[in-house]
């Protein structure tokens, strides 16, 4: 089975910053308004939630509507753990972060996210920080077999 295709968006993103300083990314900055929320103009904003829904909505798929990582947990349906291509969630103080599954391994998630060093890129997550794993409700079931770790090398982005 082949990635899905907002994951395959999503990689067409990586490397994408944040404007320098005070600048903005118009680029970045439009991700808030295709996840429903045009009334966001500048890039510090936390997200990696409106790069999710962004994402989601360029594949075709319906996101939470929310800028709020955590909301995402409760988005689409549950899986049972990793595959290529969830949405998956983690806590952390002051909130959460939300980035798609790009691989996998026995100890380690490779996340695919925005805002993951005020950039796109994939990061290293240990899985037991992984808070939920979770499918759009209407895509074709996810390929468990396939842990996408060749595929799925970190770019270095900070875990956030």
């Amino acid at each position: 089975m082949s990635e899905p295709a907002w994951l395959t968006i999503a990689r067409a993103y990586l490397g994408l910053a944040e404007g320098p300083d005070e600048a903005d990314n118009p680029r970045v900055v439009a991700f808030y308004a295709r996840a429903g929320h045009p009334e966001v103009r500048h890039d510090a904003v936390p997200w990696c939630a409106a790069f999710v829904g962004a994402v989601l909505a360029e594949a075709g798929q319906k996101g939470t509507g929310t800028l709020w990582a955590l909301d995402y947990a409760r988005w689409g349906r549950r899986l049972p753990g990793p595959a290529v291509g969830a949405v998956a969630t983690k806590k952390r103080n002051g909130g959460g972060h939300v980035f798609f599954v790009a691989g996998f391994d026995a100890t380690d998630v490779f996340a695919l996210g925005g805002n993951q060093g005020d950039r796109v890129c994939i990061a290293r997550i240990p899985r037991a920080r992984v808070y939920s794993y979770r499918w759009p409700a209407g895509a074709p079931a996810p390929d468990f077999r396939s842990r996408g770790a060749a595929a799925a090398q970190s770019t270095g982005g900070k875990e956030s």
